[in-house]
């Protein structure tokens, strides 16, 4: 079983919508007993709130649903609970990094990696561009999900 914990600042954007994107990649290719996905903050700002509207409209555009996600930080004990730890953005893996006490196996990686375009995926809590960033989620997961299966 592959565990996967995606993380951003909040838990209400970026992470949620790459756990349940990928999720669903994952339910589609019928290998959800294969892997265990998860998200997480790496700020305690938004700790126990549901998913940003935004967020869960997109999502829902898409058949996916969110319910019942709250938002919850990392922390260092996750680190030896899964097999990746994939950030949004530099300052989320400068975070989960610091959090975790250094990434010693290699494990923190950044979510844009698995894709031809790597870089930053983009806060649609400050860009309010949240098709970017479904565009962005949804390659990465796609990329992830061929790197794990492949590899």
């Amino acid at each position: 079983m592959t565990k996967i914990l995606f993380v951003c600042h909040g838990n209400i954007c970026r992470s949620p919508m790459a756990e349940f994107v990928m999720q669903d990649l994952v339910k589609q290719a019928g290998l959800e007993d294969q892997f265990q996905i998860a998200s997480a903050a790496t700020s305690t700002e938004e700790i126990g709130n549901p998913v940003y509207p935004p967020a869960r409209r997109k999502l829902a555009e898409h058949g996916i649903s969110c319910a019942g996600k709250t938002a919850r930080q990392l922390t260092k004990a996750d680190y030896a609970r899964n097999d990746l730890l994939i950030g949004m953005d530099r300052a989320n893996i400068r975070n989960m990094n610091r959090i975790c006490g250094g990434d010693p196996d290699g494990k923190i990686k950044l979510l844009l990696d698995y894709t031809d375009r790597p870089g930053d995926v983009a806060d649609p809590w400050y860009t309010g561009d949240f098709d970017a960033t479904w565009r962005d989620v949804l390659d990465g997961c796609q990329g992830l999900l061929k790197s794990c299966v492949s590899g």
